[in-house]
C-alpha cells in the first residue's frame, strides 16, 4: 500500500525486496546497549539489533525474492579511484563492528537469503543492479532503506520503504520529499553536494537553488549546455550561480559520476531475481550459540527459516508464474 492506503502501482508484479543492510547494522550499533557479548567476549549489540529488524521484516512480508546488500567497499570502491577524497571523512569501522558485520552476513546466509557484497561496488550499486536485472522479467522493487540516494532507482512500479518510520513511497512521491523527481536525484546531489559522502557539490548551490535549476532545465547536462540562461532566472544570486557553474563544470560532472548508482554490477545468483533458498539449520544453530541468542530469538529464527511451523503462520508464498 502507498501512504494514501491504495494499492501501489504495479502491485500485482512479484516483489523483490532489496535491503540496504549496512544502514540497519550501523543503526543497531549506535542504539543498542553494549551489553550483548558473543561466546568469545566480543560485542554483539549490532548483530542482535540487526537480527530483530530482519526477523520483523521476514515475519511481516514473508518475501519469496529478497537480497541483502552490505557495504564492503568502504575505501576500495571505484569511486575512490575517481575521487580519492570520497568518503574520506569517515573513520574506519572498529574491529568490534567489523566482526559483527561478518556475523550479520552469516546470519542472512544461514536463513537462505542472498547476500550481496563487493570490494569494488557499494550496496547502492548492488541494489541498483539487482533491480535492473529483475525489472524486465516483471518484478517490482521494494528498496528497504531511508537513504535518499536510492530514490534515483525508483521506476513506475517500485517502492522505497523507510522501515523504522513505517513510510513507503514510489517514484511519484520523491518530489514531495526532496524537491526533485526520482530521475533527477543524482544530478541534484551533484549540485548540492553530499556531506555524508564528502562530495563538495557546486559552491553556493543549495537545495532550493538546485531544485529550481533542475525544474527549469530538467537535467545537469541541459543546465551546463544552457548555462548562459541561468543569469536571467528569477533566482537569488543568479549571475553568481551561473559563473560558478561555468568555473566548476568539470567538477559537476565528476560529482555526478560519484552520485550515480551503477546498475551493471555482476551478481552472485542466477535468474532475474534473488529467490530465497533453503536455510542451513546447522549454521543457524551454530550462530545462535556463538552469538548467545535467547530462546525467543532462536524460535523466531527457526520459524523464519521454515524449520519450525509457527502457530498462525501464513502459508508459503508461491513462485510467480
Amino acid at each position: 500500500m502507498n501512504p494514501e492506503g491504495t494499492p501501489a502501482p504495479g502491485a500485482t508484479r512479484a516483489p523483490l525486496h532489496l535491503v540496504d543492510a549496512s544502514l540497519y547494522v550501523f543503526r543497531a550499533w549506535h542504539s543498542m546497549p553494549d551489553e550483548f557479548r558473543d561466546a568469545h567476549g566480543w560485542p554483539t549489540n549490532a548483530v542482535h539489533g540487526f537480527a530483530r529488524f530482519l526477523l520483523e521484516l521476514l515475519e511481516r512480508e514473508r518475501p519469496r525474492h529478497i537480497a541483502i546488500a552490505f557495504d564492503e567497499a568502504l575505501d576500495s570502491c571505484f569511486r575512490n579511484r575517481l575521487y580519492p577524497a570520497y568518503k574520506a571523512n569517515r573513520d574506519p569501522a572498529p574491529e568490534e563492528l567489523r566482526r559483527q558485520f561478518a556475523h550479520c552476513k552469516a546470519l542472512c546466509a544461514a536463513l537462505g537469503l542472498a547476500v550481496l557484497a563487493d570490494h569494488d561496488y557499494e550496496a547502492d550499486d548492488l541494489i541498483g543492479s539487482a533491480l535492473h536485472r529483475a525489472r524486465p522479467a516483471g518484478y517490482r522493487g521494494i528498496i528497504v532503506s531511508a537513504d535518499k540516494d536510492l530514490s534515483q532507482l525508483l521506476g513506475e512500479h517500485d517502492e522505497q520503504w523507510d522501515f523504522a518510520r513505517g513510510q513507503r513511497w514510489g517514484a511519484a512521491g520523491v518530489k514531495a520529499r526532496h524537491g526533485v523527481h526520482a530521475h533527477q536525484i543524482a544530478d541534484y546531489l551533484a549540485l548540492t553536494g553530499d556531506a555524508v559522502d564528502n562530495i563538495p557539490g557546486i559552491g553556493g548551490v543549495g537545495a532550493k537553488t538546485a531544485a529550481v535549476l533542475l525544474a527549469h532545465f530538467g537535467s545537469l547536462d541541459a543546465l551546463l549546455e544552457q548555462v548562459d540562461e541561468v543569469a536571467f532566472l528569477r533566482l537569488r544570486g543568479a549571475a553568481q550561480v551561473a559563473a560558478r557553474l561555468r568555473e566548476q563544470r568539470e567538477h559537476a560532472l565528476l560529482w555526478r559520476q560519484l552520485t550515480t548508482i551503477a546498475c551493471d554490477v555482476p551478481l552472485p545468483y542466477d535468474g532475474p531475481a534473488a529467490t530465497r533458498a533453503e536455510a542451513d539449520p546447522e549454521m543457524l544453530e551454530a550462530l545462535a550459540d556463538t552469538l548467545r541468542f535467547g530462546p525467543m530469538t532462536r524460535r523466531r529464527l527457526r520459524t523464519a527459516a521454515g524449520l519450525d511451523s509457527g502457530a498462525g503462520e501464513a502459508p508459503p508464498v508461491p513462485l510467480p508464474a
